[in-house]
């Protein structure tokens, strides 16, 4: 044999890492004491365990203590205990603990690798060289966020004790997520991590012992669904954080309604790996080799939907499947290792099936031929050809090796089949042409997009999604604030409203020609589709008018209209604030108008009602002045990529306004919506529609695009149920009273739409503006750029 035939011959021989460190640890540690709760290592109450196990043998390595809701009970009744004297620690204070946390984890770097490598099966060099590291990151990143709170945050406070429930595919990386932005805005934590891999968060309490966190400040329970529900549960929580399926977040978001619980949820995903024929094909193969089969696809932004330009789609699938013969599959502590065990045989099970599935329906599914170990939870990386837009591997989230391919003609068509998922996490983009590339990200219906790249995070870049793929954001500033307290000023609790009753109109004083108020649907005054009407009384009992008794036909109707006008998202931010001042400007000229009417249906003084006319001017002023100043940012974080923090409109919101200030009610919670780029669809208040009604008339001279504003009247109750229920409104603000807020939270699980209501207690209006209310009208898309060689 020569050289040349020895060179070929040549393979990888075992680079096995070493273990003995992770079994002495396993060995020393009591795992039936294995609840972490106010300092304390704990058996659970009831005594009960469950077996984590190897996923490359299948082999147990620890019977873990099993928490129980009366452990969970202990455990938020510490952090409870805790959250006072942790809040109002120094951000110098917090900030040692978190550096102190980062510090020892480097310590212990390997320890933590090796122990996720053998409870969740993941290849050691992507938890030695990814995950172990970047956790330790967003410690030490969130220390400095600790000591700059007050000044980057005036006036807000922590959100209080947080209930966080993480996933298997990425344990330790997840906790740290979780609980770096909370100890830093002075939160006290319990956490659940997942039952097939509680290591290293048993670890990581350890850490925090050493570390010198407070007692009760975090809280490690090891549990299953038992544990789940009862964090999701306790009244004693004020905020869930949850990582995990779609379907699980669905069932959270209907548990906690009405609970005025804070709530993130960072779900699935299907996301769309896009090839362009310019693209450089043989990094683009590189780059989904990482897209899909890093962490055996068991990732919520895997890149599992490669969508091909038609022209070099043959060419670039036999890279494909070139590179996926060279692929290695085997142990996870082996560093030559590319592909590992799935978590479990349940979760190998769920993958054969639906390839099964897929192939039904009519997918060519393709595996290199190799050898899989004998023992584990192994899949080979499959390549499914020949897949329709509707099909399962296409639609469902699959969470394993396996990626569906579709082809494209144009950069139209990539968009649309991009977008054709009901998720929204992520999306990467491959193109030598910068400006193709930066033309698509804003168009993809993901919370990241990654061009010419894929799976790039950071703690100073925030994550998350779109649409079901769950909603606020990990990392960056934007995940910072999802462990602070709102700061919107609250007012009175809003009390159920009666049904007026019949009135004769008093014509004393008032010969006017009789007008019906209709309502607005795409810039035109309708009738309503069940053409009936609602009387509205004065103060004084009289019959002021009439308005259109809004239906959900009516709603239908609206937020179509809202969908289909694009004229208001994609006008400039600048075209966006004239249309605004102009507004402002009509509404001006009738005050006295709009004042009398305040008069007549809320019997307020005079004065009292033209203030309300002359604030509502001020903040649409205040707004349109806004609308091209909350900017997104650029982040740096240490690679050579720029992040593009963009903002986005929401989309369609409902906006359910408030019987007190009917006027500057509906004015502050429209104005930010509107001023952001987004179209609504607008519930006046129930007891003073006629002023709303009178509104529409300044808009139909006031430059206002048909659709951007819809206003339906009718019944509070019913018309916010409408918008809870319908899945092509994006978000939904409610001020009402708390059952209507509550059913509101329960009904909107269908698109899992992004919700804030007043929880039953109206806001103090006269204050009520600023950045609360414009961070609330948008979604915060992180497009990552990278430059260099």
């Amino acid at each position: 044999m020569n050289i040349l035939e020895r060179y070929h011959a040549m393979d990888y021989a075992p680079a096995p890492e070493a273990r003995s460190e992770a079994d002495a640890w396993l060995g020393a540690r009591d795992f039936s004491k294995a609840l972490f709760i106010a300092g304390d290592w704990r058996a659970g109450i009831d005594g009960k365990s469950f077996d984590t196990s190897d996923p490359s043998t299948g082999k147990l390595l620890a019977k873990v203590s099993d928490a129980s809701a009366a452990d969970i009970e202990t455990a938020v009744a510490a952090a409870r205990k805790a959250l006072p004297k942790w809040s109002a620690a120094s951000g110098y204070e917090r900030a040692k603990v978190l550096y102190a946390i980062g510090r020892a984890m480097q310590r212990h770097q390997r320890l933590f690798a090796v122990l996720e490598s053998l409870d969740n099966g993941k290849p050691i060099r992507e938890s030695r060289d990814i995950d172990v590291p970047l956790a330790i990151r967003h410690f030490i990143h969130h220390a400095g966020w600790a000591q700059s709170l007050d000044r980057e945050f005036p006036g807000r406070k922590p959100a209080g004790v947080v209930g966080q429930i993480i996933p298997w595919n990425f344990p330790l990386l997840m906790l740290a997520w979780k609980i770096a932005p909370a100890l830093a805005t002075g939160c006290t934590v319990v956490l659940k991590p997942a039952e097939f891999t509680p290591l290293t968060a048993i670890l990581f309490a350890e850490i925090c012992e050493r570390a010198g966190v407070p007692k009760g400040v975090v809280n490690i329970v090891q549990g299953g669904p038992e544990a789940g529900v009862a964090i999701v549960n306790h009244p004693g929580i004020d905020k869930i954080a949850f990582t995990g399926s779609s379907e699980v977040g669905k069932i959270i978001r209907k548990a906690t309604a009405g609970s005025g619980k804070k709530l993130s949820l960072e779900l699935g995903g299907k996301s769309a790996f896009i090839v362009f024929e310019d693209a450089d094909l043989d990094s683009a193969v590189e780059g989904l080799v990482d897209g899909i089969w890093f962490n055996q696809g068991q990732v919520c932004c895997a890149g599992s939907r490669l969508l091909v330009q038609e022209s070099v789609a043959e060419a670039f699938i036999a890279k494909v499947k070139t590179r996926m013969s060279r692929l290695r599959v085997g142990s996870p502590l082996d560093k030559n290792t590319d592909i590992g065990p799935l978590v479990d045989k349940t979760q190998l099970d769920r993958v054969r099936r639906l390839v099964e599935e897929g192939a039904r329906q009519g997918a060519v599914c393709w595996q290199p031929d190799q050898d899989v170990p004998s023992s584990g939870y192994y899949h080979l990386p499959t390549l499914a050809t020949g897949v329709a837009p509707a099909n399962i591997l296409a639609q469902e989230e699959v969470f394993g090796p396996v990626l569906a391919t579709m082809s494209f003609r144009n950069t139209e068509e990539a968009v649309e089949l991009a977008n054709n998922t009901r998720y929204g996490l992520a999306a990467s983009v491959w193109s030598e042409n910068v400006n193709l590339a930066l033309h698509v990200a804003p168009q993809l219906k993901a919370g990241v997009v990654w061009i010419n790249g894929t799976n790039m995070f950071d703690a100073a870049c925030g994550f998350g999604g779109y649409r079901e793929s769950g909603f606020g954001r990990e990392g960056g500033r934007e995940g910072l604030e999802e462990y602070l307290a709102p700061g919107e000023p609250h007012g009175p609790v809003i009390k159920p409203s009666t049904a007026p009753k019949q009135a004769a109109r008093d014509t004393s004083e008032n010969q006017a020609i009789d007008r019906t108020a209709k309502l607005f649907i795409a810039g035109k005054q309708v009738r309503p589709d069940g053409n009936y009407s609602l009387p509205i009384l004065t103060s004084k009992g009289k019959l002021a008018g009439e308005v259109g008794l809004g239906s959900r036909k009516d709603i239908r109707d609206a937020v179509s209209a809202a969908r289909a006008c694009k004229a208001w998202p994609e006008a400039t931010a600048y075209n966006r604030a004239q249309v605004l001042y102009y507004l402002a400007e009509n509404l001006s000229g009738r005050t006295e108008e709009f004042a009398t009417r305040i008069v007549e249906l809320t019997g307020a003084a005079h004065k009292a009602a033209k203030s309300e006319v002359e604030a509502s001017i001020e903040r649409l002023f205040y707004y349109a002045g806004m609308a091209d100043k909350f900017e997104g940012r650029v982040h740096q974080p240490p690679a050579r990529t720029v992040t593009l923090a963009l903002h986005e409109p929401v989309g369609v919101i409902g906006i359910v306004a408030p019987d007190e200030a009917p006027l500057l009610g509906l004015i502050s919670l429209l104005a930010p919506a509107l001023a952001m780029g987004n179209t609504t669809v607008v519930v006046p208040s129930a007891a003073a529609p006629l002023v709303a009604t009178d509104l529409y008339q300044v808009l139909e001279y006031s430059d206002v695009p048909a659709g951007a504003i819809n206003i339906v009247t009718g019944h509070t109750a019913e018309l916010t149920a409408v918008l809870a229920k319908h899945d092509d409104v994006d978000g939904l603000w409610v001020v009402a009273e708390a059952e209507i807020c509550a059913k509101a939270e329960a009904e909107s699980v269908g698109n899992l739409k992004r919700v804030w209501t007043g929880h039953g207690r109206s806001l103090d209006w006269p204050t009520a503006q600023g950045e609360d209310f414009l961070r609330r009208a948008v979604e915060v898309k992180n497009v990552w750029v990278p430059y260099g060689d």
